[in-house]
């Protein structure tokens, strides 16, 4: 579909719910959203379907009836949701009317005046400057023992340089890399869902993270994926690093993006250009940078 409702055109406000949802998970599948997403919405507005009365009509819908879902979900439930349930909970109910306001189905959501609420998780584990230099050393004995393997040195280099994900770092190929010029070295992150082309973006790679790559290639067989094993495997990769460096801490994808951006944030680089790096929007930024400074100033 579109960016239309061409395909549903006969909603309008005295459609009903349930099929005003159905209509939206379509429209979420054609843009691309993940299988996870679409469920965990489609539960919430479920929710809201159990709530209010059978008969009741998408344009009947008030503010007052959403907050008082809200309120149901927190205290009136024989099960009261957690405050990152609700918050996402809210969210859903935001999205589903905010779609059907874009579309003309609806002139002014009922949503639209529904307080969201934000829950800020705690704050991340991150590696102090001494421990990112001692998995260095670990990384680095490994890659010039006698049995010489890059692979440790490469995965934590590119995590530590680049701040990406576990499921980003996987979806790295050969193609998306630009080494011709180590001094102008670039990793580009892409994503094959069009809903998702907007987190895409170039983050640069040093000359030492481009060297040591070239000695991994020469170790292992890479023909396309850069890291090609499981997710569990690489965890285990970055666990036996952190052993092996003495850490006591858990060494993990997560540790490594806080502590690539906040050495970022701490050597004053632009905060904007900290937000593209992780590939996050706007809204979501304003609970990251909050956290960074919360780290900075702990870290000292």
């Amino acid at each position: 579909m579109s960016d239309t409702l061409t395909l549903d055109s006969h909603i309008t406000e005295v459609t009903h719910l349930i099929p005003a949802i159905a209509a939206w998970k379509r429209f979420l599948d054609d843009q691309g959203r993940s299988l996870h997403t679409i469920k965990a919405f489609s539960a919430d507005l479920q929710l809201l379907c159990e709530y209010l009365p059978t008969d009741k009509t998408i344009g009947a819908v008030s503010t007052d009836d959403l907050n008082g879902f809200v309120d149901w979900l927190e205290k009136g439930r024989a099960k009261p949701c957690s405050p990152k349930s609700l918050s996402r909970r809210i969210t859903s109910i935001k999205s589903f009317f905010g779609w059907l306001t874009r579309f003309g189905v609806l002139s002014i959501s009922p949503a639209e005046k529904v307080l969201q609420r934000s829950v800020i998780s705690p704050l991340p584990a991150i590696l102090s400057p001494l421990e990112v230099e001692q998995v260095y050393e670990a990384a680095s004995k490994l890659r010039n023992g006698n049995q010489p393997d890059a692979r440790a040195y490469c995965l934590f280099g590119m995590l530590l340089e680049t701040g990406i994900k576990k499921g980003e770092c996987r979806a790295v190929y050969l193609s998306h890399l630009d080494l011709a010029d180590p001094q102008n070295a670039s990793v580009f992150i892409r994503y094959s869902s069009p809903a998702l082309r907007l987190k895409e973006r170039k983050i640069k790679l040093s000359p030492a993270w481009v060297e040591a790559f070239t000695e991994y290639l020469q170790q292992y067989k890479v023909e396309d994926r850069v890291f090609n094993w499981s997710p569990r495997r690489l965890e285990y990769i970055l666990e036996d690093l952190g052993v092996e460096a003495g850490l006591r801490k858990h060494l993990s994808f997560d540790m490594c993006r806080w502590t690539s951006v906040l050495q970022d944030w701490k050597s004053g680089v632009d905060h904007d250009t900290i937000r593209q790096k992780l590939g996050i929007s706007k809204i979501q930024w304003r609970e990251v940078s909050l956290k960074l400074n919360q780290l900075a100033e702990k870290s000292g």
